[in-house]
């Protein structure tokens, strides 16, 4: 330490203690330190910045308390999460996976590094950053508590903002005066995309924004929630969640009568419905919506029929690999049902095409509830039956499976077109790596022709129920014929042979269109078509994926942008 520079300061920002009064905490240093120690008052007004987690991005635990589904880091990696469920088959996801045996858990990992308000280890926990996935969220969450806290509360000095000036140099001998922002400027904000999406410039950042914003501290949080229950229930922690935070930030000194929400995937959901509940809209400031799946994904309907195995090979070992390891969860999940196609997803998505690529069914017409979802006797309905009482599992009945399926229903009739009124959004529009399914295919081929039987006609193989096909919750449905083994014998001795022998093979087509290789753009889209004059700005980006989004720079400079736009409209 004594090799400190005599011009270099070294600080801290005051910390409210439990009677709501600055204070700090220094320890006394030897007189061989000659650097500046700046003991920062920050503004006495707070405006919380809490995070909300997609599916599966916070931990669970069972009700021993035991984690379940824990999001540790391993060399960057859940290699912890990926061992437990890597080699478990349906029955044992559905018994430990169900919402009524996991609750959240709390002692996740939490960051080493001190960042922006955080004096100690024990604030990240107090703040709820151990109930989110580590892998998933925590490089970000370090950001944007520097990003908003960690700069000073001088707008003049944050590097991100710019305008172009001339001002006269200070006198030789002299330090340069501390710079001032003025109001009524138009700024330029670093890496910030000029249009916003196709018909949209982004609004500038004013100096008044950043006037506005620099009276706040902004301390982050994060809300984890079982997302194995109903979004509806994971609405109603978060309003719990947000009243506490509002009341511990208003406290003695301090001031704070809003949030801000920042949400992921699925998270956005949570927020949408949290903010319809009674008193909750004046209480959030504004949202940030990131890769959310505003009307629902057609992936979530293929995952239970084929599970991700042939999407990404390693999550499919944790998420599920075949449909029976998928449907084992997802059906007695509201929460993992909410992710279906809603009625505002575009209609006819679900297509079964002939060997000629004709399309002879297109489904939904208008309710893709009773027309997919719910329908029980036909092979390409989301769930069969069977695979609701898996081996060693904890089976559910139908009737519970289609009471979830009801549920999923009446949150997406509830939250239809409602948006808080200060939403900013952003979404994946890659290709490549990223495509995503916009619609679902089945297409159908001939197979290696039985022996016996008659071949059934295209457009009657529709008309089957799941016991007229052979099927395994992989990427292959059949239709007639059998799995056959055979001994084939050369030069080099015998070898076992094992194909399958079918009148039709129909398997499920890839991804189809843009998006970020999970929500597809029309989904990703639709809140500017669906919350009219409620969405404030909303980004079309390029270039992540769905889980790691908000590791990307622009993701992250966008949302920089929303927080500091909801901020100049908040209630101080």
């Amino acid at each position: 330490m004594s090799s400190v520079p005599p011009n270099r300061e070294r600080g801290q920002q005051a910390r409210f203690d439990a009677n709501g009064k600055p204070t700090f905490d220094w320890q006394l240093t030897g007189t061989s330190l000659l650097d500046t120690v700046k003991l920062t008052l920050p503004p006495m007004v707070s405006l919380p910045i809490i995070f909300v987690p997609g599916i599966m991005g916070s931990n669970l635990a069972n009700l021993r308390n035991d984690p379940v589904w824990l999001m540790n880091s391993t060399g960057g990696a859940p290699i912890g999460l990926a061992w437990r469920w890597a080699t478990k088959g349906p029955g044992a996801r559905q018994q430990v996976l169900h919402p009524d045996r996991t609750k959240v858990y709390v002692d996740g990992n939490v960051p080493k590094k001190l960042v922006g308000t955080i004096t100690q280890r024990q604030v990240y926990k107090d703040r709820g950053w151990g109930e989110v996935g580590e892998t998933s969220y925590h490089e970000f969450l370090l950001w944007l508590e520097n990003k908003m806290n960690g700069e000073g509360y001088n707008p003049a000095k944050w590097q991100d903002f710019f305008y172009t000036s001339v001002s006269a140099s200070p006198a030789p001998g002299t330090r340069p005066p501390e710079p001032k922002l003025f109001p009524g400027i138009t700024m330029e904000m670093s890496g910030l995309p000029r249009f916003a999406e196709e018909g949209h410039f982004t609004a500038p950042v004013m100096s008044d924004d950043l006037l506005k914003r620099s009276k706040c501290r902004f301390p982050v949080y994060a809300c984890g929630y079982n997302w194995l229950a109903s979004n509806q229930d994971a609405a109603d922690h978060l309003k719990s969640r947000i009243e506490k935070v509002i009341a511990e930030n208003n406290n003695g000194a301090f001031k704070c009568h809003q949030v801000i929400l920042v949400t992921h995937s699925m998270g956005g959901l949570v927020a949408r419905c949290c903010a319809q509940l009674p008193g909750m809209q004046d209480k959030i400031a504004g949202v940030v919506h990131g890769v959310m799946p505003a009307v629902g994904a057609a992936v979530a309907y293929r995952r239970c029929k084929i599970g991700m195995g042939d999407e990404d090979y390693v999550a499919g070992l944790v998420i599920g690999s075949t449909g029976q390891e998928v449907t084992a969860v997802f059906s007695q999940a509201p929460g993992a049902l909410q992710l279906l196609p809603s009625q505002e997803y575009q209609a006819r998505w679900l297509s079964i095409k002939d060997a000629q690529g004709k399309g002879i069914l297109n489904l939904p017409a208008a309710d893709p509830y009773d027309e997919i979802y719910l329908v029980k006797d036909r092979w390409w309905g989301v769930v069969r039956e069977e695979w609701l009482s898996p081996e060693n599992g904890m089976p559910i009945k139908w009737e519970q499976f289609v009471k979830n399926v009801k549920r999923a229903k009446q949150f997406h009739s509830q939250i239809s077109g409602r948006y808080h009124p200060h939403t900013f959004v952003y979404y994946g529009a890659s290709g490549g790596a990223q495509s995503s399914f916009e619609k679902i295919e089945w297409r159908m081929r001939k197979g290696l022709e039985p022996e016996q039987g008659r071949r059934p006609s295209e457009k009657e193989t529709t008309g089957f129920t799941h016991h007229m096909v052979r099927e395994e919750g992989e990427n292959k449905i059949f239709v007639g014929g059998e799995t056959k083994i055979e001994t084939m014998y050369g030069p080099a001795g015998g070898s076992v042979v094992t194909y399958d022998t079918s009148f039709w093979e129909i398997q499920c087509g890839k991804q189809d269109g843009l998006g970020d290789g999970t929500v597809p753009v029309s989904s990703g889209g639709a809140p500017r078509k669906m919350g009219g004059s409620h969405i404030k700005q909303q980004f079309r980006l390029q270039g992540f994926a769905h889980e790691p989004s908000y590791k990307n720079p622009t993701a992250q400079r966008v949302t920089h942008y929303a927080i500091t736009k909801i901020a100049a409209l908040a209630k101080l």
